[in-house]
């Protein structure tokens, strides 16, 4: 209000003015009901040009029009005298619509209108008059409301956006435990044909698509492969039949909801391999059953038997080993042909760390057909699969894929641990988004965390989950978006950790238990000097062997002392980093301390992280 404005003095003859209209004084006769006042912003628009002393420095209207006339205000006051020509100006015709969209009152709170029509308010139009010019004057240093959005559009806020998260409470919404569920083997195995039947199966994918699909592959003289073209969804990879990047796509169950992620079983994209297999908890091993195709991915060089020994490495619960195109004319279900990639696998699937009887299970299935992921196998055309499944043959006592991945549990999830995320990939999008999955601890918007390597401190902004919902937390197993305030694409990358105190250790040194699986043909042995890249969670880092302090041989000897190691020997090593990682102790964090060694397209060794340097004080 303008603090030189005379004091206002209702008349003697005006009633008694009582907060919300409660409560009214008796009154003389009721004069006659006096035409309802102009809207609000009018009547104080008006009076503003009436006199200097009745002028409100703090309208809304008057600081546009000063604005205007560039802080002159005689002028302004002779364009607010005119208001046809003010509304020519698209800042004020805005200014008006939006003081004229004020919602109306409810009926039970309007205390003035049910007093006038109840004869209990019987004033002057004078003190009617002034009444309204002080009430609207008082709003207008309110917050205005927004305009209305233009049709088929929401204006939200970050606010809204944060209420409406709250709302949509993962947890609450669907309890349904979710898994990271990773499909791997040698190229031509079927793994996208069965990762796509899952999807069409479980309605994510309508028919018309698939006969769009089905087109397609024939247009190309390779008709079993128009399901595989719904992870495959680049045309180089349909053209060529080899899947590059990891695909990645969400179904359900009754039971539990299913991130599946699809790798490459190309050799030339084992790193892509790597990144999807380290986000996941159950790995399905597709092993082709044709013949002569299990052969050529079991051999020494086949991918079959890498993918395995690095899901092992990775980390994944359990090993699903799906023995895939059992209703191929070479098989046709024959339960010889499904014993003999079993028992095949069995030893080598050991070696690599693997214990048989609880992590690993063999079923038999067609991921062409789908006969045996959802919907069990006709026993005309299978006649020994149940009596194999019920007396618990192959680990598993579920005669379907969906069913034995329902009935895995998942173990070692901490919500109340330290929080842990590595970093698979980020982005910028009105801020930068970080891509990865919540290992342990809990996540949600507010929360203050730690980007190591680089120790820098942000906050989160928001966090979406499944298939990006926005939700008010995330646990551990959830793939998830986080938006961290402040960012920027420079301050995160690949490979870093988000974590909160303590936050996880950031060396360029380590010591290390390896197995060694295979070496480069140039060089046979394992010594000082040895180097290869360096593969742990999503980081990738070139590394250097500095100094061996032990070995130990097939035979169990023990060389304190040696100069250098072999193919099928453990040994305990220093490896220097290029640059500085985020890491820990396997026995701490066993997701943030398993590594592969990989060099010339090979992978040549395993191995865990036992001893990190000393703190810096």
């Amino acid at each position: 209000m303008n603090p030189n404005a005379s004091a206002w003095k209702p008349s003697l003859s005006a009633p008694v003015w009582t907060p919300g209209g409660l409560t009214a004084t008796p009154h003389p006769p009721a004069a006659p009901i006096q035409p309802s006042p102009p809207p609000p912003s009018v009547v104080s628009h008006e009076s503003s040009t009436s006199s200097e002393s009745d002028m409100d420095e703090t309208d809304p209207l008057w600081i546009a029009v000063l604005k205007i006339a560039g802080g002159d205000k005689e002028k302004a006051k002779k364009m607010l005298a005119d208001p046809d020509a003010l509304m020519q100006y698209p800042e004020i015709e805005q200014l008006l619509l939006s003081q004229d969209d004020v919602p109306e009152k409810d009926e039970e709170d309007d205390w003035e209108k049910e007093e006038t029509a109840s004869g209990l308010v019987k004033e002057d139009s004078a003190v009617h008059h002034m009444t309204v010019e002080l009430e609207t004057k008082l709003s207008l240093q309110k917050t205005q409301p927004k305009p209305p959005a233009p049709a088929g559009e929401t204006m939200e806020t970050e606010d809204d956006v944060m209420d409406t998260s709250q709302d949509e409470l993962l947890v609450e919404g669907d309890s349904r435990e979710h898994v990271n569920l990773v499909t791997i083997g040698h190229i031509d195995a079927g793994k996208s044909t069965l990762s796509g039947n899952i999807l069409y199966i479980t309605d994510n994918v309508d028919k018309r698509t698939i006969e769009k699909y089905e087109r397609e592959a024939k247009d190309r003289g390779r008709d079993s492969w128009f399901l595989a073209y719904i992870m495959d969804t680049d045309d180089s990879e349909r053209a060529k039949g080899i899947t590059v990047e990891v695909g990645k796509a969400h179904f359900s169950t009754e039971k539990r909801r299913y991130t599946m992620m699809d790798a490459p079983g190309h050799k030339n994209y084992v790193p892509n391999m790597i990144m999807g297999a380290s986000q996941a908890d159950v790995a399905v091993l597709v092993i082709s059953a044709r013949k002569g195709e299990f052969e050529a991915g079991f051999d020494r060089h086949g991918q079959t038997r890498e993918h395995a020994m690095l899901a092992k490495t990775l980390g994944v619960s359990y090993l699903v080993v799906a023995i895939n195109k059992m209703d191929e004319p070479t098989v046709q279900w024959d339960k010889i042909r499904f014993d003999e990639c079993v028992n095949k696998l069995r030893p080598f699937l050991k070696n690599c760390g693997f214990v048989i009887k609880n992590e690993v299970r063999f079923l038999p299935l067609s991921g062409l057909s789908g006969a045996n992921v959802r919907d069990e196998v006709d026993p005309k055309v299978c006649s020994w699969w149940r009596k194999c499944y019920e007396s618990g043959e192959n680990n598993t006592s579920q005669p379907t894929l969906f069913a034995l991945l329902d009935s895995l549990e998942i173990k070692g999830r901490k919500p109340d641990a330290p929080v842990r995320i590595p970093v698979l990939e980020r982005y910028s999008d009105r801020g930068t988004i970080c891509m990865g999955k919540v290992e342990s601890g809990t996540i949600y918007p507010g929360l203050k965390v730690m980007v190591m390597p680089t120790r820098q401190q942000f906050k989160i902004d928001s966090v979406w989950a499944g298939e990006d919902t926005l939700v008010k937390r995330a646990e551990p197993g959830e793939n998830v978006l986080i938006k961290l305030s402040g960012a920027t694409t420079d301050d995160v990358f690949k490979g870093c950790v988000i974590c909160t105190s303590p936050p996880c250790r950031a060396v360029d040194k380590i010591i290390a238990q390896v197995g060694l699986m295979d070496m480069p043909e140039n060089q046979k042995i394992f010594t000082a000097g040895f180097q290869s890249i360096f593969h742990a969670h999503t980081l990738a880092e070139e590394c250097s062997v500095v100094k061996l302090f032990e070995t130990t041989n097939s035979r169990g000897q023990v060389n304190k002392e040696p100069r250098f190691a072999s193919i099928g020997m453990k040994c305990i090593c220093m490896i220097q980093l290029n640059r500085t990682i985020s890491c820990e102790v396997y026995d701490e964090f066993p997701f943030l301390g398993r590594f592969t060694l990989r060099t010339e397209g090979k992978t040549v060794a395993i191995g865990k992280i036992i001893k990190l340097p000393p703190k810096k004080e």
